[in-house]
């Protein structure tokens, strides 16, 4: 199906992507981005369905779902 792919240095952090994903694989990143907000990450890439749902409510175009 695919997986997803983060860019961090785009995100700014609203985390409407962490509240849309249905198996809550995204986290909050430890580490601030090039814009200085904590980033999303992925937490359990294997339970990652590559849905994208995360992608299609990020208003920053930082997430994008490529195919293995």
């Amino acid at each position: 199906m695919g997986r997803i792919v983060l860019n961090r240095d785009k995100c700014k952090a609203c985390y409407l992507c962490m509240d849309a994903c249905p198996n809550k694989v995204l986290e909050t990143d430890k580490e601030v981005n090039a814009l200085g907000y904590y980033p999303v990450k992925v937490n359990e890439e294997k339970t990652c369905v590559g849905c994208a749902i995360c992608a299609r409510v990020c208003p920053d175009i930082a997430i994008e779902k490529v195919y293995r």
